[in-house]
């Protein structure tokens, strides 16, 4: 029978759409699992073939679980705020909201066509203002919170204004900015302005000077992660850096809990490892150096006190405020440079770039207060404002960078941990060692020695053992247009929050989409963005007065605002009441799976771990990690197409001839190429783009043949595949079957179109099975042993596969099945049933026409999964081979239920034994049971 997938798929696609199949009950009575998809940017090119990997292997996955009984969550959404869409509003005039919103309808038409079983009715969007308006009301939480580190968690600012009230700062163990003392005395008679500018310090979302990665090209302040070697990750535009008022996150308040968080995750440890190393936790010390001549001190960080006599030099962030203070007239010009030149690298190029050793010196010295010794004071872009206190002192004997600082710089290098290596020429970087030249450290091993220096810093009084961590907090505004409007308004340059029932804040109209002429951000072009105090409402900019009506913040929040909770809103979307109910949040709680890049380690998985950490510190959820099982699925890799133009020419010379010119490899679209083979059709290509309308070709044997080669499947190399093509000649059930079939989900692997046909091959055997000819014929016979053994095999196989992520292998058991099956001549209605819902989480829509074909009613969705009855794959005979003297001679089938004894006998007994023998006893006989016979005669 001919197997129409196109005529299937659609018609299974409408009756799911039309039944709502897959709409999720929050019946509390199944056990829940909850599957999820990271969430998608809805980009302007739509889906190729790589993007769809990890919704299948997602899709398979919530399938199964339905088959099991299971009340599945498995929605999906868009994070539809994003600079591609203002870029394209900036060059066109277009609202990013239509461009979005276009984008949106293009992802949805190819997902649908994939047959993903998405709840649809559950989609977000985080540009909607029914949906922002819950991330502007989370923001407005952090702003009214502060960490409690006796309790340590978050806890409401009306606590810490109720401790300022009762004890001033007096055991106050809190998360800060600075460390403030005050009496309650002196907070009671504190201005209402020095009180806000007080809690400012404590607030989990605070405003601050802070040093950013500015894009003056993008106008905006981007994060550490969207910024790669010095430039924007979008555009590839020039990154500074510059001190801005900026909101930023406490993230920092959470950094030991996001620590211990890890060890209750299952998460591939690469990953857990990145945010490990991005949390950065050391533990040392932190003591203060006097700077000679000035009333200044220096604070230093360190997880080596036990060297600090060997400090012989002291290096300074090159933002670091003493910098300013401490230079002297006569290095001023040399430090001004230097910083200039430090501002065009982003933190990450500075912490990456290892090799390369520069600096200035301020002309200052400090005092070593151990060997009270002059250490001259430098500043280096290797030290960072943002961790520790934007200070080192220097040991270069004992570590590598500071070594090389030293001769640079012709600095000296003091040994104070016993080695017989010269640290003249190489630094003894080793805790292995004792402690020498440090007066009453000497002899002392490194922890009996860091132990009795922080006591004696602690004794001195000029500092004390701490506990350091790497990250920094989060910087939360962006100077761009779209995206969510943070809902805050300044009176008295303070800022306040709106009123939660003035919520949402919604994005205003602006003419242009750039900065205002003044430099402020997008929003400073909106006419109507005030805000009324009186009558709480949003009313013209016109009507400032500073009286009542006042400016509101002009930053939007950052891309990852609304993916940081976008996970609770899938529970109760609709809701207009609260963000999520209780019961559902508590009902639905972590997300069971979660499939997405590794791309997204230090920034949305570690931003989504703490904004979920805070709602569990507040009570509005239960859990404290929201992603228990994750899965960075791997690329699918692109085979992309060259061509070789001879340099200075628009001549191109076919792959073969290439190496008798100079010659620039140029990529060329795949679509050009004919059919499945490197040929390329060299009329497409001159037709593709006005520059090679003129083209001209060196071909060989009469064909220009491009080279191929495999890399990232992506738009800007030409060798994307359209899932819509794919699905158009081979069928949805086909795509889903062969990226599975690819190879293991977390590995890369490259694209082949070619290798479609053998899948495709399988779905016509597997369809064919249920057929007579033209005739659908399935028998109410009693399969036989044999049949039952390929399906409960298959069971056995599929079931392990599915629960080990292994997918691929799973694709290869259908294919033996379904060849074993046709051999037996099999269409029992008890074995091809369970085989279609075996099938049905990888190829759903043909198994859907299946089953219905076989009179059911009902979607095969919830069809319970076949159990496994391993009484099928007991063997009744085996073969055993007989070897003799080491050389097999002959097999022999006897019962599975044999002893050792009966087997030995039998064989012993066997004509064919008999005359290998010859009469003669065998010396010895061994009989490994279900497997071999071994004689030795």
């Amino acid at each position: 029978m001919f197997y129409d997938h196109q005529q299937i798929e659609k018609k299974w696609q409408k009756y799911w759409e039309e039944n709502q199949t897959y709409k999720t009950s929050d019946n509390t009575d199944k056990p829940k699992f909850y599957v999820l998809d990271m969430f998608p940017y809805p980009s302007g090119a739509g889906l190729h073939v790589g993007h769809p990997l990890g919704y299948i292997a997602s899709d398979i996955y919530a399938r199964y679980k339905r088959h099991q009984g299971f009340n599945v969550l498995h929605p999906v959404g868009y994070d539809s705020f994003g600079l591609p869409a203002e870029q394209y509003a900036i060059q066109t005039g277009q609202h990013p909201a239509i461009t979005t919103e276009q984008n949106i309808n293009r992802y949805e038409e190819q997902l649908k066509k994939i047959g993903f079983s998405f709840d649809w009715s559950r989609e977000v969007r985080t540009s909607d203002s029914s949906y922002y308006k819950w991330t502007q009301w989370i923001f407005i939480q952090l702003f009214h919170s502060w960490y409690n580190k006796n309790t340590d968690k978050a806890e409401p600012i009306e606590t810490l204004i109720r401790q300022f009230e009762e004890k001033g700062t007096e055991g106050l163990n809190a998360n800060q900015n600075d460390e403030l003392n005050f009496t309650a005395e002196e907070w009671k008679t504190a201005s209402d302005l020095d009180k806000e500018d007080i809690l400012l310090n404590y607030r989990l979302a605070y405003r601050a000077e802070t040093t950013v990665n500015w894009c003056p090209a993008l106008g905006t302040v981007l994060a550490n992660d969207e910024v790669k070697d010095g430039k924007s990750e979008r555009g590839g535009f020039p990154v500074f850096q510059k001190k801005m008022m900026q909101w930023s996150m406490r993230i920092s308040a959470y950094s030991e809990r996001l620590l211990q968080g890890l060890n209750t995750l299952d998460w591939p440890q690469p990953l857990k490892d990145s945010q490990e190393y991005w949390i950065g936790k050391s533990q040392g010390a932190q003591v203060k150096f006097q700077v000679e001549g000035h009333d200044e001190i220096v604070e230093v960080f360190t997880t080596r006190p036990d060297t600090i006599f060997g400090a012989t030099f002291m290096v300074l962030a090159p933002e670091n405020p003493l910098v300013e203070t401490i230079t002297t007239d006569a290095q001023k010009v040399e430090v001004d440079t230097y910083i200039e030149e430090t501002s065009k690298k982003t933190e990450r190029d500075r912490m990456s770039d290892v090799k390369n050793v520069s600096g200035a010196f301020t002309g200052s010295y400090a005092i070593n207060p151990f060997s009270n010794e002059k250490m001259p004071i430098y500043i280096s872009d290797y030290v960072l404002m943002g961790y520790g206190t934007g200070a080192v002192m220097a040991v270069p004997a004992h570590d590598e960078r500071d070594h090389r600082f030293a001769k640079k710089f012709n600095l000296e290098i003091k040994k104070v941990v016993e080695t017989e290596e010269d640290v003249q020429e190489k630094s003894f970087d080793s805790k292995d060692s004792v402690c020498v030249n440090s007066d009453f450290l000497n002899g002392l091993n490194y922890s009996d020695a860091k132990a009795k220096i922080i006591s004696e810093i602690e004794t001195r009084e000029i500092g004390h053992g701490t506990t350091n961590y790497r990250q920094r907090d989060a910087i939360f505004s962006r100077q761009r247009y779209w995206g969510e409007p943070v809902p805050i308004y300044y009176k008295d340059g303070m800022p306040y929050t709106l009123p939660t029932s003035a919520l949402p804040l919604e994005l205003p109209e602006v003419e242009k989409y750039l900065p205002t002429e003044d430099g402020d951000p997008p929003l400073g072009n909106a006419k109507n963005f005030a805000w009324d105090e009186v009558n709480q409402k949003v009313v013209s900019t016109d009507l400032i007065d500073d009286k009542t009506i006042f400016p509101l913040e002009l930053s939007t929040m950052p891309g990852w605002a609304g993916s940081s909770w976008y996970f609770l809103r899938y529970m109760d979307p609709d809701d207009d009441e609260v963000f999520v109910k209780k019961e559902l949040a508590a009902y639905w709680g972590q997300v069971d799976l979660y499939i997405g890049g590794s791309e997204h380690a230090t920034g949305h998985l570690l931003y989504s771990r703490f904004w979920n950490m805070f709602l569990k510190d507040r009570g509005w959820i239960n859990h404290d990690e929201p992603f228990q099982k994750l899965i960075n699925q791997g690329m699918i890799l692109g085979m992309s197409a060259f061509a070789y133009r001879i340099d200075g020419t628009n001549t191109y010379v076919s792959k073969n001839l290439a190496g008798e010119y100079h010659t620039q490899q140029i990529h060329v679209d795949v679509s050009l190429l004919k059919g499945t083979s490197d040929e390329l059709d060299t009329e497409a290509f001159k037709l593709w783009r006005p520059d090679f309308t003129d083209a001209e070709f060196i071909l060989e044997d009469g064909k220009y043949i491009t080279d191929r080669e495999v890399e990232k499947m992506s738009k800007s190399k030409y060798n994307v595949v359209n899932p819509d093509d794919i699905c158009e000649e081979y069928g949805a059930d086909g795509l889903r079957l062969y990226e599975m079939f690819l190879g293991p989900l977390e590995q890369s692997k490259p694209w082949n179109t070619q290798g479609l046909s053998g899948v495709y091959g399988f779905l016509k055997k597997f369809w064919n099975l249920y057929f007579n000819g033209d005739v659908f014929e399935v028998s109410d016979e009693e399969p036989t042993k044999a049949e039952y053994k390929v399906l409960h095999t298959l069971i056995k196989k599929v079931v392990y596969d599915i629960e080990n992520f292994s997918f691929n292998t799973s694709v290869s058991s259908f294919m033996i099945a379904v060849n074993e099956l046709q051999k037996l001549k099999c269409n029992k209605r008890n074995i091809l049933e369970p085989l279609a819902v075996i099938i049905s989480p990888y190829a759903p829509h043909i198994c859907e026409e299946l089953w219905s074909l076989s009179g059911h009613g009902t979607s095969i969705e919830f069809e319970k999964f076949p159990a496994l009855n391993e009484d099928y794959l007991i063997e009744d005979e085996i073969e055993y081979p007989v070897s003799v003297n080491g050389k097999m001679k002959f097999k022999i089938s006897l019962s599975a239920q044999l002893s050792a004894k009966e087997v030995e006998d039998l064989v012993i007994s066997n004509e064919k034994m008999q005359q290998i023998l010859e009469g003669k006893t065998p010396k010895k006989i061994i009989v490994v049971p279900h497997r071999i016979v071994n004689i030795v005669i």
